[in-house]
Order: structure tokens, then C-alpha cells, then sequence
């Protein structure tokens, strides 16, 4: 894409602090789009340039308040990223952590996609990329909660996207695999990433900067008949 390819767009970027997040905001920013971020800390100094919002969509009322504020913006570019995660055996699992990670997985997402989709459909150009995960495509013990709502992102997306891809709009979620975070390295440790790598057929974990190349390249003007689509960024590991 050219350096000034989205001068014109407004993107918002939901959990745009840290991470996957954080690097698919700069890729957005350096093709010039205006960017709005979300956190959930209220003393959080964004990069010069980006637009900051504060909320906490695991709070109704706080995602209700967001929402309404965001309705008469101009929102390009949508990119759901902000997540949760609850790991434990489904026993000990409580209906109120369960319900948790699907308000700020499934329930943000879907009630975002409502109130931009107005304006998106309107202008009859827009693009809304859902980050989901691996373990919405596969899954594994003790992640109840998470794979639930990242395979309900998933019909999510392919839902919004039979409805809206003829307005001009493409929907699409990316699957990321193993990726080299600064919560996975302080999580895991060297011998937890090492192992992960292992796992994974390329032998490496990704990088953020590979996430967020292809999710930016989803949400602009290059892309223009990929809607619909759950797209892994995992080496290989969802099909081995």
C-alpha cells in the first residue's frame, strides 16, 4: 500500500495500548490514517497523533456509554481487538467468568459492528476486521470461556459480511497463532516461547508486525474481494 493510502480514513482500534493491538495502530497510522485507540487505563499517555479513549467493556454500562459516543463519529476502519482471557477446568469455572469473556469478546465486538455499520453502509465503503484466534478455529482443555467466544467471532463475522459485502463493506477475522508478546515472554518465559516454536512448523512464534501487516492490508483500499473470511497468522500450526 502507498504511504499516504488511507489519509482519508478513520480507523478505531479497540485494545490499541499494547500488543497486537498497539502494532496494528502504528501500521494504521503510518498509511495515515486518523486512529483512535481504546485502553482501559485512565492515566494511559497515547503516541502523538492517535486519539485515545478509555473504557472498559467488561462494565454494560461502560461499553453502553462508549458506544453512544462513537455513534456520530466517522469510522472507517474497525478493527475489534480488545479481549480477555479466563484459563482454568470447566468445574471451577464460574457463570459470572464465563459471561465476563463473553461481554468483552463477543458482546463489544457485535455492538460496535452495529454502530458503525450505519455510517460504513451509508458512504458504501468500510472495513471491519475481528481479531480472534486459534483457539477459535481449534481448541484446548481449560480454555472454555476464550474458544466459545473466539468461534462466536467467527459466525460473527461471516454473518456481518453476507449482509453488508454488497454495500461496499468486508468483514473479515485473523486467527492469531503463537505471537511474540510482551505478555506471552512474561507469561511463558525463554523455555515456554522455545517450546512453542517447536510446536508450530515454521519453528518460530510470529511477531506482532506480522499480525498487524496483514490485518491493516485487510482493512484498506488493497483489499477488495476478501470478506467473510477466519484467516490464521500461525506457521502452519492449525493445519498439521
Amino acid at each position: 500500500m502507498s504511504v499516504e493510502q488511507l489519509k482519508d480514513k478513520v480507523a478505531l482500534v479497540t485494545g490499541g495500548t499494547r500488543g497486537i493491538g498497539a502494532a496494528i495502530a502504528k501500521e494504521l497510522y503510518d498509511l495515515h490514517a486518523t486512529v483512535i485507540i481504546t485502553g482501559t487505563k485512565a492515566d494511559y499517555i497515547p503516541l502523538e497523533g492517535y486519539q485515545y479513549m478509555c473504557t472498559d467493556f467488561s462494565n454494560k454500562n461502560n461499553l453502553n456509554k462508549f458506544v453512544n459516543k462513537i455513534r456520530d463519529k466517522k469510522i472507517d476502519i474497525l478493527i475489534n481487538n480488545a479481549g480477555i482471557n479466563k484459563i482454568g477446568p470447566i468445574s471451577d469455572l464460574s457463570i459470572s467468568e464465563f459471561e465476563s469473556v463473553q461481554q468483552v469478546n463477543v458482546t463489544a465486538p457485535f455492538m460496535l459492528c452495529q454502530v458503525v455499520l450505519v455510517g460504513m453502509r451509508e458512504r458504501r465503503w468500510g472495513r471491519i476486521v475481528n481479531i480472534s484466534s486459534i483457539w477459535g478455529k481449534i481448541s484446548k482443555a481449560y480454555r472454555a470461556p476464550y474458544s466459545v467466544s473466539k468461534f462466536a467471532i467467527d459466525g460473527l463475522t461471516a454473518a456481518i459480511s453476507a449482509e453488508v459485502a454488497s454495500d461496499g463493506v468486508l468483514v473479515n477475522s485473523v486467527a492469531p497463532g503463537f505471537i511474540d508478546t510482551e505478555l506471552t515472554r512474561g507469561t511463558l518465559g525463554v523455555d515456554g516461547m522455545t517450546a512453542l516454536a517447536l510446536q508450530t512448523p515454521i519453528k518460530r512464534v510470529g511477531t506482532v508486525k506480522e499480525v498487524a501487516k496483514f490485518v491493516t492490508w485487510l482493512a484498506g483500499t488493497d483489499n477488495s474481494y476478501i470478506s467473510g473470511q477466519n484467516i490464521a497468522i500461525d506457521g502452519g500450526f492449525t493445519r498439521v
